[in-house]
């Protein structure tokens, strides 16, 4: 199992992205509000003042979506399909796509294919 994270920089493609994973197989997800590190500087540490010009266009804030995944080909789909609505996740502003080990988990969903 695979914990998908994905940190999406432009919350107007959320349905999209959403729809997305479920046309890979991915039937669960945790969607929680975020704010970036260069959007927290920039706006509430003084120091960092000057950076605003810096962060013109940048959105302030981005969803962080959580899916716990069995199989690495609906990752390499999601990937995918994201990547048609948002653009590369090589290009920045896009968003930030990665995963990590799950050992053991509870209470998931089964993915689509699995049932």
């Amino acid at each position: 199992m695979k914990l998908l994270v994905f940190v999406l920089n432009n919350e107007a493609f959320l349905e999209e992205v959403m729809e997305a994973y479920v046309e890979a197989g991915i039937t669960g997800s945790t969607i929680l509000d975020s704010e970036g590190m260069g959007r927290f500087l920039t706006y509430e540490v003084p120091l960092f003042e000057g950076f605003k010009d810096f962060m013109k266009g940048n959105k302030p804030y981005n969803k962080t979506i959580f899916s716990v995944v069995h199989n690495e080909k609906v990752v390499q789909q999601a990937k995918k399909l994201v990547e048609e609505i948002v653009g590369s996740l090589d290009n920045p502003g896009t968003g930030i796509m990665f995963t990590l080990p799950v050992d053991w988990a509870a209470g998931l969903v089964r993915e689509a294919e699995e049932v």
